[in-house]
């Protein structure tokens, strides 16, 4: 059986799609709340809080595989209680940043928490996956609004990853033992910049939007609102401030564990292009 986190967020729902499709067997779900969640027909949703790892234990019940998001709660005992339920294998997302920017703080957490599940005595696959393009939804009310669009760092491309192909390389590295005891840097098939992707949204909708680059000095208030100084200032530096050929190679790593070709920004935008109307 195999027991999915984070199945709401944008890897955990496509990965759930993934695992039905692919018939990979019992699937359960862990959630604070049954009530006005959907899940795929065939999942097993289970209360629980990552939270409180003590909740945990009617979800980890039987499951021998579990895809894992961090920081949601106390991992190390997670990880614990994981073990002693008897699961054998964890999927963990993690960051590129682990190997591109290990100085930065969120970095550091990462790579925190892989030491933790390499240490925990079960096997592992861990994933390091680069920007998402699903971040681009933070400019969604601004272009709603046909308001302008402003980002900074505006030309600095990334290879930014559709999280349907992080899920894809989760299903296979759930379902096939051969990798077990793998680390993957995951990437996009090409670098686009913040000024590309809105252009391409803005394709897409048929009309223009506004867009203005802006400084690292003018961006970071709004930005240390939302994710605090530490991590503010981790965002700016791997989106344009500090960037690395490390961070910008474009990886073959989809195409290798999964036989399909990583999907890119284009796609991600037209799955998603309702959300900028």
């Amino acid at each position: 059986m195999i027991l999915v986190t984070g199945a709401t967020g944008n890897i955990g729902r496509s990965l759930l799609k993934e695992l039905r499709a692919f018939g990979a067997g019992p699937i359960k779900v862990v959630t604070r709340d049954t009530a006005g969640v959907a899940f795929p027909a065939g999942v097993e949703a289970v209360v629980g809080d990552l939270a409180d790892p003590s909740s945990l234990t009617a979800a980890l019940d039987g499951v021998r595989s579990m895809f894992l998001v961090p920081q949601l709660g106390p991992d190390a005992e997670i990880l614990d209680r994981a073990r002693r339920a008897g699961v054998e294998h964890v999927v963990l997302v993690s960051s590129i940043t682990v190997e591109t920017h290990p100085h930065l703080g969120p970095a550091a957490g990462n790579a925190a928490v892989e030491k933790l599940l390499e240490a925990s005595g079960m096997d592992w696959t861990i994933l390091r996956p680069t920007q998402f393009a699903s971040n681009a939804l933070m400019w969604a009310s601004s272009i709603r609004a046909d308001q302008p669009v402003q980002a900074p760092y505006a030309d600095i491309g990334l290879p930014t990853i559709h999280p349907a192909d992080i899920a894809s390389v989760v299903r296979v590295a759930l379902t096939d033992p051969a990798h077990r005891g793998h680390r993957y840097a995951l990437t996009g098939p090409a670098p686009i910049s913040a000024r590309q992707q809105v252009e391409t949204i803005a394709e897409l909708l048929n009309r223009d939007i506004e867009f203005t680059g802006i400084t690292r000095e003018q961006a970071r208030p709004d930005m240390v609102a939302v994710f605090g100084e530490d991590a503010a200032d981790a965002v700016l530096d791997v989106t344009g401030g500090a960037v690395n050929d490390a961070l910008l190679q474009v990886r073959d790593t989809v195409l290798r564990v999964t036989g399909s070709l990583a999907r890119t920004f284009a796609q991600w935008a037209e799955e998603n292009v309702d959300a900028f109307r």
